[in-house]
């Protein structure tokens, strides 16, 4: 087994201590150094973060909390942690390696991490990486899985190459139907399903699609993919595969776990104007687009907010088709308030707004926020029931308490 597929399972592998995440970026920490400087730390934060909300310690499942989406970028230190299996892999960046194989290229290629910064011209987006169970917790009725809040979501600055070049380095044949992608996590046990997926060409040969080596100017944190991650923007974050050492042009479908049977819906469920056609059945398809939403971030997490002492504000994102508006209501949907919207800094990316606040009678109200993008999709009511708890997107309701 090559040092990139070599993987330590284990708690201990995410409680190890920042400076030894520093040393495995360098490429100067042997392999396993990772799972011994965690030893140290055990009980102590996630390395490289902040205090996250722990839903579960393993794998390793941390959302961030509310107060850094009140910056329209997450800060790599507070950026969610999302994993299907307990196992965080070490790999030094010299013994890096990426395959890129398959029946559906002419020429496999194998990739180290200093070919593809230097070999392939660079490019940038700022993009949201949202799990797809992102508010699961909110359901009702409750929904077995994770139970995530509002913060099973980031937004980044991704910096890397475009899938697209390496394909075409590659020699992508039209005869593939699907991209595959698995990464260097690994199951715990035996016949438990590796994490792998796929996208259809037209997604995978999208300018923006990429292969991320940076996160908001810095080599992404371990806990967050590194040395390479794939970077779907629009889609959401079960597609954006982390660790990533293993690219194949398919001439079949997918037939692995987490595509023919988890993170799909009912047919017909939720808008989408993105297909993955060669996934679909006639009842269920595949999750892909991040579905329009907004989240209001004044206040508290838990609380009230007391109206007039700090500016009604949040965040509105989608898949990438551009916030259009968003509207604030203080009278259950009776009426509404058109929202300012703050700069925009790219149709993947949040959109900050904010909102002046009416007179309201002194006591308590309930503020609900709901965003439109410029496909004329929008916010629902109440959540879309359904059995694993995807893309909830119900209009966000706060508590207001007017004093006076």
């Amino acid at each position: 087994m090559s040092a990139t597929r070599e993987k330590i399972v284990g708690r201990r592998d995410v409680l190890k201590s920042l400076s030894a995440l520093v040393l495995a970026m360098s490429g100067s920490l042997p392999l396993g150094g990772w799972a011994k400087a965690a030893a140290a730390s055990a009980g102590k934060l996630l390395p490289g973060k902040v205090a996250l909300k722990r839903l579960t310690e393993r794998p390793p499942n941390y959302e961030t909390p509310l107060e850094y989406f009140r910056s329209v970028l997450t800060p790599n230190e507070a950026f969610f942690v999302r994993y299907h299996h307990s196992s965080i892999p070490t790999i030094a960046a010299n013994d890096y390696v990426l395959e890129v194989l398959g029946t559906g290229l002419t020429q496999p290629l194998q990739l180290g991490l200093e070919q593809l910064r230097n070999e392939f011209p660079a490019t940038e987006v700022i993009a949201v990486c949202q799990c797809s169970g992102n508010r699961r917790g909110l359901m009702s009725p409750p929904v077995p899985g994770v139970q995530w809040g509002h913060g099973a979501m980031g937004n980044a600055r991704w910096r890397g190459v475009r899938l697209a070049d390496v394909l075409k380095r590659a020699g992508l044949k039209p005869s593939a139907l699907e991209i595959g992608f698995d990464g260097a996590d690994a199951p715990p046990l035996e016949g438990t399903p590796d994490f792998v997926k796929s996208l259809p060409p037209y997604k995978a040969l999208h300018p923006d699609t990429l292969l991320a080596y940076e996160m908001n100017g810095e080599p992404l944190p371990v806990l967050n993919g590194y040395p390479l991650r794939l970077v779907v923007p629009g889609w959401t974050a079960t597609y954006w595969i982390k660790h990533l050492t293993r690219i194949e042009a398919l001439e079949a479908p997918s037939s692995s776990f987490w595509m023919a049977g988890g993170y799909r819906v009912p047919q017909g469920l939720f808008p989408v104007t993105e297909r993955f056609a060669t996934q679909e059945t006639a009842e269920r398809v595949p999750v892909t687009e991040i579905a329009v939403n907004s989240l209001v971030t004044s206040g508290a997490e838990d609380g009230a907010i007391i109206a007039g002492t700090t500016p009604l504000a949040g965040i509105a994102w989608d898949s990438g088709h551009g916030i259009d508006r968003v509207e604030i209501s203080f009278d259950a949907g009776a009426s509404w308030r058109r929202a300012e919207l703050g700069p925009d800094l790219g149709r993947y990316s949040f959109r900050e707004w904010r909102l002046h606040w009416p007179e309201l009678p002194r006591g308590r109200h309930e503020a609900w926020a709901r965003a439109f993008n410029a496909a004329g999709q929008s916010q629902v009511e109440r959540a879309i029931p359904n059995p694993s708890g995807y893309q909830n997107n119900a209009y966000h309701r706060v508590s207001v308490e007017v004093r006076s």
